[in-house]
């Protein structure tokens, strides 16, 4: 049996408030049952996860950059309002060089359309968007499957 891989699950701004805030747009379950979730289906993918929530950027920038030194294979991203704000995420993904995958709950092109602009799509191995949270099933299973072949 291999070594299970290991995978950060980063999320950002508000995303601490899932289950209580615009359920129509975001859905009914809360962060910790999309974890508990992820953490199941780990289990099968022979993945070990690791879960980091922030609402300050800098938060988020110092955990990605300790990614590249704790034995991190890959991350999966929701970044929040700061998928389209923040270009010092953008400078550290680029700075640390792990694939990963970026998740949405709501379909951002279905939305405003300052949400259409995403800073890291373009380097991430794949977007999901859309699926509520199926995006991080769906993101968990894509990123599993890039890193096991890697």
């Amino acid at each position: 049996m291999s070594k299970n891989k290991n995978i950060l699950v980063v999320n950002g701004p508000n995303l601490n408030l899932l289950g209580s805030r615009q359920n129509d747009i975001y859905g009914n379950l809360g962060l910790g049952e999309i974890n508990q979730n992820l953490i199941d289906l780990g289990k099968t993918l022979n993945v070990t996860l690791e879960f980091f929530q922030s609402n300050h950027e800098g938060l988020i920038i110092d955990k990605l950059q300790s990614a590249k030194t704790n034995s991190t294979h890959g991350m999966l991203i929701n970044l929040g309002a700061f998928t389209h704000t923040s270009i010092a995420i953008y400078d550290t993904l680029l700075a640390i060089d792990l694939p990963f995958v970026e998740v949405h709950l709501s379909n951002i092109f279905a939305r405003e359309k300052f949400r259409h602009a995403s800073y890291i799509s373009r380097i991430a191995i794949g977007v999901i968007t859309g699926f509520g949270p199926k995006s991080y099933v769906y993101g968990l299973m894509a990123l599993s499957d890039h890193i096991q072949k890697a």
